[in-house]
């Protein structure tokens, strides 16, 4: 299979992915008590795994510019881990538990929805270039690799951020 086809392909099953989470998110189709403790610990876990990818984002970061290769690779790859058992969380949390009021009031309301709505749609753009980013650094096409890594790491590194500020003040604020 071509390049081509396999960056088609990912970019594909991104599309599927994000119609896929907000039809969870929104169409509530699981039954199972939201009010089950380990459900109620996802939203915990979900802020913790982005942590841990805005961490290893960072680490990888630094080990690339300190030209450390195998070192960026394990990073990055912890990242990816991370952030998707952060996507497999999440789905599994909005599932059942669908979405989460807001319910701060005045100056902090309208910089929550600034900041969850840029968060949607700079994850929406950068799915699909993590997944083709590590895909072509996995098959060692590191030319290319690097030149979508310079837009992939800010989009991802945003996201992984941003994930975090959105539990932070639907705990501080809800």
């Amino acid at each position: 299979m071509g390049n081509r086809s396999v960056i088609a392909g990912l970019i594909g099953f991104s599309a599927i992915a994000v119609v896929g989470l907000f039809g969870l998110i929104y169409g509530n189709l699981i039954t199972i008590s939201s009010h089950n403790p380990l459900i109620q610990s996802l939203p915990l876990v979900n802020a913790l795994l982005n942590s841990a990818a805005t961490v290893c984002l960072c680490l990888g970061l630094a080990a690339i510019l300190k030209k450390r290769v195998n070192c960026h690779r394990f990073w990055m790859l912890g990242a990816f881990v991370m952030s998707s058992l952060f996507l497999v969380s999440y789905c599994v949390y909005h599932a059942v538990h669908g979405d989460t009021p807001f319910l701060g009031q005045g100056w902090i309301r309208p910089v929550y929805f600034f900041i969850l709505i840029s968060h949607i749609i700079v994850s929406i753009a950068a799915l699909p270039c993590i997944l083709v980013t590590v895909y072509l650094s996995l098959t060692e096409q590191i030319v290319l690799h690097k030149r979508l890594a310079r837009w992939t790491w800010p989009l991802w590194f945003y996201v992984s951020v941003t994930g975090v500020l959105v539990y932070v003040m639907l705990r501080f604020f809800g």
